[in-house]
């Protein structure tokens, strides 16, 4: 069964029309998108109903996800696809599971993780992490210092930890915009990195 046609459930312009009210700068953004990847992915199309808010969203996501980070972007790609699972989130699932296929080079990676991270088969640094992205995302309230510890016990950095919580805090957000708005991913998703 086909996915809904819609990008939101909310009324939107046209494309031409959404495209015309954005500066100079996010026209080229979203050039160079359909020139990267061919296509612009529906969450900008959606933020630019909003132009500011497209702006602090795309310069945030851009800086959280391709930023410096001791975490790869493998890495935090799988904590967004992780995040996503929990909360059901049908658009962050699919583009996020596209972006662990490309970036690991398998086709089976995101789907595991979207389906139970437990049973994939990765190392005891990346189940901790994906633990923790679970606690935080299912009991925030329940977080402590011996979390915290985990994670410094196996290797990661307070700075790698810092971004362990900013991505999952970030995607449990975003997740709640896809679901509330009932975003639809972009078709293209499905078949990319098979």
């Amino acid at each position: 069964m086909p996915q809904p046609d819609h990008i939101i459930a909310l009324e939107m312009p046209d494309d031409i029309t959404l495209e015309s009210h954005l500066d100079e700068d996010f026209q080229k953004y979203f050039s160079i998108c359909r020139e990267k990847i061919g296509f612009v992915p529906n969450v900008l199309k959606a933020y630019a109903i909003k132009p500011q808010r497209l702006k602090t969203f795309a310069n945030f996501y851009n800086e959280l996800m391709l930023g410096e980070s001791g975490l790869s972007k493998l890495e935090r790609e799988m904590i967004a696809v992780v995040v996503s699972s929990i909360n059901r989130c049908y658009y962050c699932l699919v583009a996020h599971g596209q972006a662990v296929r490309a970036m690991s080079g398998d086709p089976e990676l995101g789907e595991i993780l979207a389906i139970n991270y437990r049973i994939a088969d990765l190392s005891e640094k990346h189940q901790s992490m994906l633990q923790f992205t679970e606690k935080l995302t299912r009991e925030p309230y329940k977080v402590s210092d011996a979390d915290r510890e985990k994670l410094k016990s196996i290797g990661f950095t307070e700075s790698d930890i810092f971004d362990i919580f900013e991505v999952a805090a970030f995607f449990n957000m975003t997740n709640r915009m896809a679901s509330a708005l009932d975003m639809m991913p972009n078709k293209e998703y499905h078949k990319l990195d098979r």
